[in-house]
């Protein structure tokens, strides 16, 4: 995608619709796309690092011995938490693909969203430092809700520790999970990105999933059959995949299919010959591929995904996150759909 003008050189230059900053120097390698340009990934302070210690002194003590403890320990940096490995995989995608597109803002963009008050920024800042990220953009609300901010953010994808703010998200139509970390966690790739998705309720609507609940798994096939041609409507994480196929092409445009650093999977309870055609011909329709996919008819996901060791796997059931997390998966659950109401009355 073309930019207009040159990019800023000088310290102290103005862009217009933002502050003066104050740079030596705004290069190629680590430039930020505009907003409306790019794949924005909104993380939570509690899914980036690790802050179990920080959270027991908020809740034991409350709000004003939090933040002394935060600035008294701001030096020390957070440890990685579970999302860390998914937003170090961004950036290596980010790296490849300003090699070959130097001029492009289609890039991945990481927005740090926290209820902190800015006294604990320095203490984030001192972190993302010393774990070599790339993250410009911050998003401090004090305690106060940042849900409002997400649309204006352009988010693709928000990931939050937090079940009721992300319930909340969704309600607004943001794609968004509640991430969980595994006791294990297994190692992941650190040159492609591995993005995991169950079909119904995440990709998909959950129309098939309530016909299963209703009537049972006869009536659910013989639905299937009868609807093989219809499409499925979509689920609350359709755009984040169609987000990383348009970047996934741009690599396929510059002969690296067999290379590209994004890989995707879907992993679905569904049966193939019985129900997998609608689910297949959906994605084709939408005109988006899924690197491999793997019909379970019911067996459990988490050996699969043991294998695939994926940065990431959404779910809308949490019988499947659990049992994800338990195989070391970093595992995120989509509050979407029927299953909901049975989860909720469990």
């Amino acid at each position: 995608m073309e930019k207009n003008g040159k990019r800023e050189r000088q310290r102290g230059n103005e862009r217009e619709g933002e502050d003066s900053l104050d740079i030596a120097e705004v290069t190629a390698e680590n430039k930020r796309p505009k907003p409306e340009n790019a794949v924005t990934i909104a993380v939570s302070t509690r899914v980036l690092f690790r802050t179990e210690r920080e959270q027991k002194v908020f809740e034991r003590h409350g709000v004003e011995e939090y933040l002394r403890y935060q600035i008294q320990h701001e030096n020390e940096p957070f440890a990685p938490g579970p999302a860390f490995p998914f937003v170090k995989a961004l950036e290596a995608v980010n790296s490849r693909l300003r090699q070959l597109y130097p001029q492009s803002e289609e890039l991945f963009d990481i927005v740090l969203v926290t209820y902190n008050h800015a006294h604990v920024g320095i203490r984030l800042i001192n972190t993302i430092n010393h774990h070599n990220l790339f993250i410009e953009r911050f998003c401090m609300t004090g305690g106060s809700s940042p849900i409002g901010y997400l649309a204006a953010w352009h988010t693709d994808l928000y990931l939050s520790a937090d079940a009721q703010k992300v319930r909340e998200a969704l309600a607004e139509g943001i794609a968004v999970a509640t991430v969980f970390m595994p006791e294990k966690q297994t190692e992941v790739s650190e040159s492609q990105l591995r993005v995991a998705f169950d079909g119904d309720a995440v990709l998909f609507s959950d129309e098939s999933e309530r016909i299963f609940k209703a009537h049972g798994l006869d009536k659910f096939f013989e639905h299937e059959r009868q609807n093989e041609d219809t499409l499925l409507d979509h689920g609350p994480l359709k755009g984040f995949l169609e987000a990383l196929g348009k970047l996934q092409k741009k690599f396929y445009a510059k002969g690296q299919r067999l290379d590209c650093p994004i890989r995707t999977y879907l992993v679905t309870a569904r049966s193939a010959a019985s129900s997998g055609l609608r689910a297949l011909k959906t994605l084709r329709a939408w005109g988006l591929e899924i690197d491999e996919a793997l019909f379970l008819a019911g067996a459990p996901k988490g050996p699969m995904l043991e294998k695939i060791r994926p940065h990431i796997y959404f779910d809308d059931q949490m019988f499947h996150v659990e049992g994800a997390a338990e195989m070391g998966t970093i595992a995120a659950h989509v509050p979407y759909g029927v299953a909901q109401k049975r989860q909720a009355g469990k």
